[in-house]
């Protein structure tokens, strides 16, 4: 069973990606092996999920699930620029950018979800390093943005 298959499987379709032309930056940039995919939001449709911070208006699990959405964006992205997830190798790398309180310390909670997608799906390609930190906001007020790293065949 195919990468794509596996996150199906677990509820997840990769969406089609538009080109956006008002962009001065690439959703993703391959150099050798690397792939490093730019920071998406949990848009779903091409319309956030959820908007707000962190231990406010967004509840962790809100949080969590945005941030595997964002997650499988970065994965779509991937998927555009290679023609297939089959050709990861490894997903070497995960940033999460929470909005979150100056209270709120869970960062590392929200991003354990997509962590745990990232396992199921890739097995031990899926061995990653993270980073998890919180922010005052973030663009068009998402609450969780994801970038990744992956290596490739």
């Amino acid at each position: 069973m195919g990468y794509e298959e596996r996150l199906e499987n677990e509820g997840y379709k990769l969406p089609e990606q538009v080109k956006q032309s008002k962009r001065l930056f690439e959703g993703g940039v391959r150099t050798g092996n690397l792939i490093f995919v730019s920071g998406n939001a949990a848009k779903v449709d091409g319309i956030l999920k959820y908007q707000g911070i962190v231990g406010d208006t967004i509840a962790i699990e809100e949080a969590q699930d945005a941030a595997k959405i964002a997650f499988v964006n970065c994965l779509a992205t991937v998927r555009n620029m290679m023609g297939s997830l089959d050709g990861i190798k490894k997903i070497v790398n995960i940033k999460g950018y929470v909005a979150s309180t100056a209270d709120f310390i869970e960062q590392p909670e929200v991003m354990d979800a997509v962590s745990a997608l990232v396992n199921e799906v890739f097995g031990e390609a899926g061995k990653h390093s993270r980073v998890s930190m919180g922010t005052a906001s973030l663009p068009g007020g998402t609450p969780v943005e994801v970038e990744i790293v992956v290596e490739v065949k």
